[in-house]
């Protein structure tokens, strides 16, 4: 699959790679676009289009790294989008497999021990996003303002840095992978289950976690080769002695 360009028709990419479907709807997108261009899509949804490309790529190429527009990039865009991917985890994927595991759970014979069990496994799963998610919105988001103020106010290099107590670095540290319980829940229901329980919810449960642990996959690759590498950026800027 070749980089995606601004000349790329946008129902071309997502015909390259249909899990950006959901990543396009966080830009405000909804499908219906024609035969429109990235850019002309972006010209009429008013997105910045090398930061939508970036993400489509990021998205769709696990070797990509846009090493030179990272420096150019607004950080509070990529935080509205990382805040509406938080959102879509809450409020759609989510929701969407506690519904499948509970309607398995109503339809379940002899089975229904062992979905007791899955679910058990899945709600501490979801309690651990959850709190990932809320950890950055409370505390790593916030100081990606406060880094992007202080760098628009243009300060004296005395000051700039002052009252900072926290760092991409030391968020760099603490930012772990929210995705590897996944992988047991997944095995769970492919090897264990018997196959009383209803296969059609199985089988489209295990399809939404994969899609949930690929589009957090590739969410910490945007946290990690975008946003860190831009704020690390502005911090260097503002002579910073965060820890």
């Amino acid at each position: 699959m070749q980089l995606f360009t601004r000349d790329t028709r946008l129902a071309d990419a997502i015909h390259a790679n249909y899990l950006l479907i959901p990543v396009v709807n966080r830009f405000g997108i909804p499908l219906g676009f024609g035969e429109r261009t990235i850019r002309e899509v972006c010209r009429v949804h008013r997105i910045d289009v090398a930061f939508f490309l970036a993400i489509l790529n990021v998205f769709s190429h696990p070797a990509y790294f846009p090493e030179k527009a990272l420096l150019t990039f607004d950080p509070l865009t990529i935080l509205s989008y990382l805040q509406k991917t938080h959102a879509y985890y809450r409020d759609v994927q989510i929701p969407v497999i506690e519904r499948q595991l509970r309607q398995m759970i109503r339809r379940a014979g002899k089975g229904k021990s062992d979905l007791l069990v899955v679910r058990r496994f899945f709600l501490e799963y979801k309690k651990e996003l959850l709190a990932h998610l809320h950890r950055e919105e409370t505390v790593t988001f916030p100081y990606v303002r406060t880094v992007h103020r202080l760098h628009q106010r243009r300060r004296s290099s005395h000051h700039r840095g002052k009252g900072l107590t926290y760092s991409m670095a030391a968020y760099e540290k603490e930012h772990n992978n929210v995705d590897e319980k996944l992988w047991d829940l997944k095995n769970i229901l492919i090897k264990y289950l018997p196959g009383s329980v209803d296969a059609v919810l199985r089988n489209a449960m295990i399809y939404e976690i994969f899609r949930l642990e690929q589009d957090i996959r590739d969410h910490t690759r945007i946290e990690e080769t975008i946003l860190m590498p831009r704020i690390a950026q502005l911090e260097r800027g503002l002579g910073s002695g965060t820890r």
